[in-house]
């Protein structure tokens, strides 16, 4: 029998992003020196919702960019299986910009540094912010640490962080749970 805890339900996801935009906006202001990035291939998911809330809050348009990292992580060559890619798109330099980097969930670091290894290809940012949904707290083996969060989630090795996104996966929650063994 999996063991699942609901963490946030749709509503309260909805409310949490509202509020990463408003502290986006204190931080950034009218985003006219600021990109965002996310990293494939669930981050996408948040950084769709943060960019569409951003621009419905300042009226304005907001750079979005999609980063795979499938190639700069550094167990890439240890899969059994070959790895397929996502999609990189950015259709803009990061040159001297202030970069929001967005992933669903922080938990060891590696996905991250990847993230930055793969950043540099498109410019040498001014500023870059970690922004996640979840952050799986004390299981780092990097030193990575989000400067926006959704939510905390103490959790042990054995359990797993799931987020669920409407566009993907048919509704909008996060769920902690122990696999079956």
């Amino acid at each position: 029998m999996v063991n699942e805890r609901l963490i946030l339900d749709h509503k309260k996801l909805q409310l949490t992003i509202k509020r990463l935009c408003y502290q986006l906006i204190e931080n950034h202001g009218d985003f006219s020196n600021s990109v965002i990035l996310g990293l494939q291939p669930r981050g996408v998911f948040m950084a769709d919702r943060i960019h569409k809330e951003l621009e419905s809050i300042l009226k304005r348009k907001v750079l979005l960019g999609r980063l795979d990292v499938t190639f700069f992580r550094d167990d890439f060559r240890r899969r059994a299986n070959p790895l397929i890619p996502n999609a990189t798109s950015i259709d803009f330099t990061i040159e001297n910009k202030r970069v929001i980097l967005i992933d669903d969930v922080l938990y060891t670091g590696r996905t991250i540094r990847s993230g930055l290894d793969a950043m540099l290809a498109y410019g040498r940012p001014a500023d870059v912010e970690l922004m996640v949904l979840v952050d799986r707290r004390y299981s780092r083996h990097l030193p990575v640490e989000a400067n926006y969060i959704g939510t905390q989630v103490d959790s042990i090795s054995e359990e797993r962080v799931r987020v669920e996104w409407k566009e993907a996966d048919g509704k909008d929650q996060i769920i902690l749970y122990t696999p079956e063994q």
